[in-house]
């Protein structure tokens, strides 16, 4: 069961969350359509928003004030009903480097705990749900919970923590420039955040070890061979590939039907066919009580395009 909104509005509650969004010019739920951060990019043009990583310099290499930067963008997105769908991408030449370097060397001189431990994560690593929320409790698998599909445009390299948060992100898009590194075993640590789960349904068992034991670069054409990416555009059309298949999106397709979708593709990672199908019969008989359905109808009948409903809060 995907979390409850009680239960994602903690990111906004929690100390850390205070303390690493302060200095970002953003009221709390005020969905304006630019917002200022201080690590990330944040804009909106009909029906995209987009999420820019914005630390060039050092290679966008992530820090827990960036994670709750990005979080906030991603529930304002949600609620934006001029919004059908996200991408995130990386400024410079890099997606995003990993945790900051800066901050593991803290953590390996003896710093376990405290603020340096907090920013690579992102979160309070002590502070946990009142009640169990499922599969969808932690850092990355929080895009798995947004309503609107997300789109990592992959610019560069995707290194170590930013790994497992490419692999949430519903599509990937690269380029020959695109670069994929677990680095953890060059590191003394493991797969993290998740990546253990998530990347043998990607690639497959052996190759998710080959992966992770090896620590080796893959590539652009390799990287879609193996399924870590979608598509492979040229550099220049990055960007603009992820805008125009949203508005694709935006023109013919229901964002109810496309939400409904995600969530059962996710929450049915964690059940057996029999269960799954029993909940697409559910879902089928409330599609049909939708206006969506009528105008879907309608219009492929009088042969235009759909005119369906923007979803969001605002």
């Amino acid at each position: 069961m995907l979390p409850t909104e009680r239960w994602r509005r903690r990111w906004e509650r929690s100390a850390s969350h205070r303390r690493l969004m302060s200095g970002s010019r953003c009221e709390p739920l005020a969905w304006e359509s630019r917002c200022v951060y201080e690590q990330i990019n944040y804009d909106v043009t009909d029906p995209v928003a987009t999420i820019t990583l914005n630390r060039p310099e050092a290679l966008n290499a992530w820090t827990g004030k960036m994670g709750h930067e990005i979080n906030d963008a991603l529930e304002r997105a949600e609620a934006d009903k001029r919004v059908v769908g996200i991408v995130i991408t990386g400024q410079g030449r890099a997606f995003c480097a990993g945790a900051d370097m800066n901050t593991l060397d803290g953590l390996s001189s003896g710093a376990s705990d405290g603020p340096a431990a907090d920013e690579v994560a992102g979160i309070d690593l002590l502070e946990q749900p009142g009640e169990q929320d499922g599969e969808f409790t932690g850092q990355f698998p929080f895009l798995m919970t947004i309503d609107k599909p997300i789109i990592a445009a992959v610019n560069g390299a995707v290194a170590g923590m930013a790994y497992p948060f490419s692999l949430c992100c519903d599509l990937r898009v690269g380029t020959q420039n695109s670069l994929f590194l677990t680095a953890f075993a060059q590191r003394g640590l493991i797969a993290e955040w998740g990546l253990s789960f998530l990347l043998p349904r990607l690639v497959g068992p052996s190759v998710a070890l080959d992966l992770l034991m090896s620590s080796r670069r893959v590539k652009g054409e390799e990287a879609r061979e193996l399924g870590l990416l979608n598509e492979l555009v040229e550099p220049d059309e990055l960007l603009p590939w992820c805008n125009d298949y949203i508005s694709t999106l935006a023109q013919r397709c229901s964002p109810a039907s496309i939400a409904i979708m995600k969530r059962q593709v996710y929450s049915e990672l964690h059940v057996g066919l029999g269960a799954a199908e029993r909940h697409a019969g559910q879902l089928m008989g409330e599609s049909f009580a939708r206006p969506d359905f009528r105008e879907g109808v309608k219009s492929f009948l009088e042969k235009r395009d759909p005119a369906f409903a923007r979803i969001g809060r605002d």
